[in-house]
This record gives C-alpha cells, sequence and structure tokens, in this order.
C-alpha cells in the first residue's frame, strides 16, 4: 500500500474537493470559540491498477452519492478513521461529523454506543455493510457492540443525512450511513496495533493481506480484542472480533468473499440512574442488584449481554461492456446469544412456575435469575446494474432479504421453586419478516451546468410474529418512495442543488409491543450550496423534513432499554447545516460545523393528571437546536499531526411534552489527538504512535438519559396525579488512550 505522509495527505485534501462535502459554523460559532477540529484528510485509495479500483464502483455508485447528487453528505476515510481507532466504537469515532450526537452505556465509548442524527435515532439511520442492510430487521436498531473494531477494517464511510438516495433495507429516516470494507492492496503486508488507556481499556489487533498475486487473487484478515472496566461501575466489555475477505480481480470480473464477526459479553448499563444518584456517585451502576437472604445488598455477577453474531457476503461485479456494470450479491447472517436478569420477588405465574407450599404457607413470590435468548438469521441477495454513457448515469437494483426470529426465556434458577420447573421456557414466540425492494436512479447532464437527478423505489414488507411480547402480527406494506433533484455548477468554484425526496417506513417490535402503531411517512426538502477552492471548501445546507405519523421517542424505555415510541401525527424539522475545510497555512488545518435547527411536534397530545391535554406545537424529544463541531489540526513537523476536537451540543427534551423536568442540560467537550509515524527501513516499514485524551477539560456531562410518567397519588387515593421521573447517561471525565502501530 502506497504510504502518504500525515503533511502531504492533510493536504490533499484541498485537491480531491469531489470526494468531500464540508460545513462551516454561522457567527453563533464563533461565540463558542473552540469549536470541533477534524483531522484534515484526503481519500485513502490504493494506488494499484485501475481493474482493483474499480472493484467496488458498482457498489458504492448504487448506494453513495457525489457532488454531482443533490443529496447532503459526508465522507470519513480510512486515514482519518485510523487516528483515533484506539478502541472506541464506530459512533464515537463519527462524533465530529456535522448533526452528529453519540452516547455510551458505560460512559467511555466501549461497549453499547449510540447515534443520532438531526435529532433522529440509531433505529432511523440506515446502515449498510458494502450494499447489504445492516440493521436489525425487527428493532431496525444498529448494534456496534456486536462487531468490535470494525472501523479497523473500512475503506471509507459516508453518512447521506435526511432521505437520501435509495437504499436497501429499512427505509433512512434521518440518515443513511454506508460502509465500504477495505479494497485490495497491490503488496502483502501486515499490521500490529496494540492501545491501552483509562478504565483499564485495551485493543489488541493482528491485520493481514497477501497483496495482489499476478493472477488476480488476494487474502487478507484481521483478529481484534477489546477489553474494558467502563467508565461507570461494572460497565465491562469483553469483546472479540474476526474479519476474512479474498479478491479476484480479472479483466471483465471481479469477486469479493468475506466474512466478519464477533462476540461480545458486555455488564448491563442500561438501567442508568437517578437524579439525585447523579450528584453523589454519577458512577453507579443499579443492575444486577438485589438483596440475599441475610439483608445484604449485593449485585448479580453475570448479568451481562451475551451475544455472537457472524456475517457471510458474496459479491460479483461483472464489466459487460464499456457502459454496462452490474453487481450481484448473496448474504447471510446468524446472530445468537442471550442477557441475564436477576429478578427479586417475581410472581411464580409470570414464569410459567407452579406456587409452593413450605410449612403451611403458600408462596407466590421468588428471586430467580432468567435468561432472555434471540436465535436469529438474516439472509437474501442484493444487485444493481450502473449504465454511463455521456450524459446518463443509470443505475437500476433492488434487493430481497428475509427475517427470522426466535424469541425464547428460561429461568436458569429460582430461590423457590423445583429444577424441573426452571428448566422450561416460559415464553417461545417467533417472527418472520419479509422485505423486498426495486429501485431506479438517473442522472443526467442536461446542460454543461444543470444536472437533472431521478430516483424511484417501491418497497414491500410483511411482517409477522405468533405471539409473545407483541402479540400476534400479521402485518403488510407496500411503499412507493420517489426522489428527484437539481444540481447547478454556478461556475468553477459554486454549485447549488435542490431536491425532494419521500420516505416510508414500518413499526418496530416493540412499538407493536406498545400498541397498534401506524407506518411513518416523512417528505425531506433539501437546499444547499457547495464552494470549493484549492484552499476552502463549503457546503451549507438548508432541510426541512415534514412527517405523518412520526414515531417518536417518549423518553421512557422498556425493561431491555429500547426506547419507547408512539405516534405524534404532524411534525416537522427545520434546520440548516454548514461546514467547512479551510487551509490556514500549510501546517494548520481549521474544519468547523454546526447544525441550527427547529424541531417541532403539531398539536401534541399527553394525558396530565387522568385528563388528555393539548399541549399546541411542542418539542420534538432528543432534538437539540444546536449541535456544533470543530477541529484544528496542526502538522508541527514532518510526519506529526495533533488535533484539537470540540463539540457542543444544546439542551434537548427527554420526552415531548416539553416538561423542564425532561431537559438534558447542553455540554461542550474537548479532546485532544496526536499521531506520529516514524519511518524505518527494517522489519517495520513504519511505526505510529498515536494518544487520545477525551475529555481533556474534565467536564462532567451527561449526553443521554430517559423520561416517564405515570398515575399515582398515595396520599389522595381519590385522585390521579401525574408523576414525572427521568434517569439519566453520564459520560467519562477526562480520560485517555495510547496505541502503539506497527506495519510491515
Amino acid at each position: 500500500m502506497k504510504t502518504i505522509s500525515l503533511r502531504n495527505y492533510t493536504c490533499e485534501i484541498f485537491r480531491k474537493a469531489n470526494r468531500f462535502s464540508v460545513q462551516q459554523p454561522l457567527g453563533l460559532f464563533l461565540l463558542f470559540s473552540s469549536f470541533l477540529s477534524f483531522s484534515a484528510y484526503a481519500q485513502d485509495k490504493d494506488s494499484i491498477q485501475s481493474k482493483m479500483v474499480e472493484l467496488n464502483e458498482v457498489t458504492v455508485s448504487s448506494v453513495r452519492v457525489t457532488e454531482k447528487t443533490p443529496v447532503t453528505f459526508s465522507n470519513l476515510q480510512q486515514k482519518e478513521i485510523n487516528t483515533r481507532n484506539l478502541g472506541q466504537d464506530i459512533p464515537i469515532l463519527m462524533n465530529y461529523m456535522p448533526s452528529v450526537v453519540t452516547t455510551s452505556d458505560a460512559g467511555n465509548g466501549v461497549g453499547y454506543t449510540g447515534i443520532r442524527v438531526r435529532g433522529s435515532d440509531a433505529s432511523r439511520v440506515n446502515v449498510t455493510i458494502n450494499g447489504i442492510p445492516y440493521n436489525d430487521s425487527e428493532s431496525h436498531g444498529t448494534y456496534w457492540v456486536n462487531m468490535p473494531d470494525f472501523a479497523s477494517s473500512l475503506q471509507s464511510i459516508q453518512l447521506q443525512r435526511g432521505v437520501g438516495t435509495s437504499t436497501n433495507g429499512a427505509g433512512a429516516f434521518g440518515a443513511s450511513l454506508n460502509m465500504l470494507t477495505e479494497a485490495p492492496s497491490k503488496v502483502g503486508g501486515g499490521e500490529i496495533s496494540n492501545s491501552y488507556g483509562s478504565y483499564d481499556t485495551r485493543k489488541h489487533t493482528v491485520k493481514f493481506t497477501t497483496g495482489l498475486s499476478d493472477k488476480g487473487f488476494e487474502l487478507s484478515g484481521r483478529l481484534s480484542k477489546l477489553n474494558s472496566d467502563g467508565y461507570i461501575d461494572r460497565a465491562s466489555s469483553d469483546l472479540k472480533s474476526y474479519f476474512l475477505q479474498g479478491n479476484y480481480v480479472g479483466k471483465t470480473t471481479s469477486i469479493k468473499a468475506l466474512v466478519f464477526g464477533g462476540k461480545e459479553i458486555t455488564y448491563q448499563a442500561w438501567n442508568g440512574i437517578d437524579a439525585d444518584r447523579l450528584k453523589t456517585n454519577r458512577r453507579y451502576n443499579p443492575s444486577g442488584k438485589y438483596t440475599d437472604v441475610n439483608g445484604n445488598t449485593r449485585f448479580h455477577d453475570n448479568e451481562v449481554d451475551n451475544y455472537q453474531q457472524d456475517h457471510a457476503q458474496m459479491h460479483w461485479y461483472e464489466t459487460v461492456d464499456s457502459n454496462w456494470k452490474t453487481h450481484l450479491a448473496f448474504h447471510y447472517t446468524k446472530g445468537k446469544g442471550f442477557y441475564e436478569n436477576y429478578q427479586a420477588e417475581s410472581n411464580f405465574l409470570d414464569y410459567g412456575l407452579t406456587p409452593l407450599t413450605i410449612s403451611g404457607t403458600i408462596i407466590n413470590t421468588t428471586d430467580l435469575i432468567r435468561q432472555k435468548w434471540l436465535d436469529n438469521h438474516f439472509y437474501g441477495t442484493v444487485f444493481s446494474a450502473n449504465y454511463k454513457k455521456e450524459k446518463l448515469d443509470f443505475i437500476v437494483g433492488g434487493g430481497a432479504n428475509k427475517y427470522e426470529g426466535n424469541h425464547f426465556g428460561k429461568v436458569i434458577w429460582a430461590r423457590y421453586a423445583s429444577g424441573s420447573q426452571t428448566t422450561d421456557k416460559y415464553y417461545d414466540d417467533s417472527a418472520y419478516k419479509t422485505d423486498g425492494n426495486i429501485y431506479t436512479k438517473a442522472n443526467y447532464q442536461a446542460t454543461e451546468k444543470l444536472s437533472v437527478y431521478g430516483d424511484l423505489q417501491f418497497r414491500n414488507v410483511n411482517y409477522k410474529t405468533n405471539g409473545g411480547a407483541p402479540g400476534v402480527v400479521n402485518d403488510h406494506f407496500n411503499f412507493f418512495n420517489p426522489k428527484a433533484g437539481l444540481t447547478y455548477a454556478v461556475n468553477t468554484k459554486n454549485s447549488i442543488y435542490t431536491s425532494y425526496a419521500r420516505a416510508n417506513r414500518e413499526p418496530n417490535r416493540t412499538d407493536y409491543e406498545n400498541g397498534s402503531p401506524k407506518s411513518e411517512r416523512l417528505d425531506d426538502i433539501e437546499l444547499g450550496w457547495r464552494y470549493a477552492t484549492e484552499k476552502t471548501k463549503v457546503n451549507v445546507n438548508g432541510f426541512y423534513m415534514m412527517y405523518k405519523n412520526q414515531l417518536v421517542l417518549t423518553g421512557d424505555l422498556n425493561e431491555v432499554g429500547s426506547p419507547i415510541r408512539k405516534n405524534s401525527g404532524d411534525s416537522h424539522r427545520l434546520g440548516l447545516e454548514i461546514d467547512a475545510t479551510i487551509l490556514l497555512s500549510k501546517k494548520f488545518v481549521w474544519r468547523p460545523n454546526i447544525t441550527l435547527s427547529t424541531n417541532k411536534n403539531k398539536d401534541f397530545y399527553s394525558e396530565i393528571d387522568g385528563v388528555l391535554v393539548d399541549l399546541g406545537n411542542t418539542n420534538i424529544s432528543y432534538s437539540p437546536n444546536v449541535i456544533a463541531g470543530n477541529i484544528f489540526t496542526l502538522l508541527p513537523i514532518k510526519n506529526m499531526q495533533i488535533s484539537w476536537l470540540s463539540k457542543y451540543v444544546g439542551e434537548q427534551y427527554m420526552g415531548n411534552v416539553d416538561s423542564k423536568v425532561s431537559k438534558l442540560d447542553s455540554y461542550f467537550i474537548n479532546d485532544l489527538n496526536a499521531v506520529y509515524e516514524i519511518k524505518t527501513n527494517s522489519v517495520f516499514k513504519t511505526i505510529a504512535i498515536s494518544f487520545l485524551v477525551n475529555n481533556i477539560l474534565n467536564k462532567k456531562y451527561v449526553s443521554n438519559g430517559y423520561y416517564y410518567t405515570y398515575n399515582d397519588d398515595w396520599s389522595n387515593p381519590g385522585s390521579v396525579k401525574t408523576i414525572e421521573g427521568t434517569g439519566y447517561y453520564p459520560q467519562a471525565t477526562r480520560n485517555f488512550l495510547l496505541g502503539l502501530q506497527l506495519k510491515f
């Protein structure tokens, strides 16, 4: 692989402006002064023969966009990922991208992490890997913990904000995130990476590649192991993962086959803490708490989430002629695991147990330990064909996928129960989902300056369950999602674009568990301006997202920490995004971004003190009006870079009723990242030393929480009073990670 110095790599960004969508803050941004600094990097491409570069071309064109497409997007390249890839998960590595807010259950970015884009939660961010859907079919969520250290096997990430273009999987209601695995390398080599940091966080990674042989074959792979105690008490992570990829590059045929997966065991930290505990002991973790027979408070040792997920993909790329290229892929995902809980004073009947009589006394409740299992399969195919000739770039594609999930529970121990009773499953239900779609996209260069874009998708979804928590469900959906837009090149430096896109989305499993949800619809209008010179890149984008029956987060959680949602009728998000990359000098790069928005439910109703009240227009939960980021990168000497990264997230409500109790305070955090590469002529080609200090100013902040209400009044049984409650997920104070990377 070609080696690029940090300084040359930084400067390269200004010669490849077409690979970036960048943003810059307004005057408000200057008020905060020290805004986030993104490492200034350009696209990391192997300088290998054109056939290798074309290996993923059809996949990229079918799910990704460029400046000629009227879609708002940002790219995160391999070099940029690597500077901070010291153990934290992919959402945390994306934290400084525009309109992004991230959180971590354990507090330090290892284990369960989450991401929101434009205020939309992770279940609305459509995620694909090489064009293959990754979101869980039932929950729509993305469980990054199931792919530990997957960032080490990525070539690039593209985040399309808004509806974006048609893609495979569930529709995007906040963003589309597509990840591309590493391209084949021209030469063989290997890499050993190790990092260590606060809370006994450790990451060990070994990678190799055979390089492309004369006959066009290459094999590459990775093994990773991560461990962390977590910032939150007992929020430990024991993570293992693997990645193996084979490539064949011929004259007209290219084949990519890969298998990857991970095993995670994480101590649960999804319960959060209340406001009083946040003030007195913010690292406290109530998960697993129980009282033993002697009245002592203890914590269950195995209060863990234990899950393994394995993936297989096969991609076949064919160059038919100078105009046509095709892509056909097959995939299979197998997941199986459980989470375990200690449950105090549980009712026998709730678990299919028979009450006992002990010394003449009927025992109806017992302490017990339960496991809730998920055994699932996801498989299918995606395909696309790309036609390019002169002014027309046309794509037709689609996919057909099926999900089969078995949910069941076991009681593995009970204080009062016979062994035979605890061996049976106390619930056992299955779910099935089919998802098929077909789409066409076209970019037509109508004139020298005007490009016209059109995108039509039809999607069919069928979801069935045979009981369990959601009951019996048998729903069918047919969605039509049109998109269109224009891009106009004013001159060589300026271009403007506008687009309209519609997305429809089905409810998830948790929505069915909490009622009779409706599908939701989004109409998204985007208007943007791109400016590019050798030293400055700016992107300004306005958006108006209009929702019908949006499934907004209520703020409450179910017993496994999954957010509870409900349809809100009409709602909207209106905002402005600005980001930029500015080369202040050969040694100093500035990359700021800011998002200003208003996010409203229209005529929102809520039950207060037993009465349904029209609250009018309220703020949509978890939608801050200001999100800003900044990265200052200094290149003081050859092969060394130092970046100061900052993030500001404005206050936000955890519910939709504008209750002051539900408000999360704003926060402003700063990180320091330094990388130094040593070129050698010995065994190792390069030795890279990385240092990352997270939250360097030691800010005590909370990035996520939950809000709930219930009706009660113990002092006056004849009345109904709404009681409010909150929970919080504190994030780590100052902490560090130190890494050493050896390439040979």
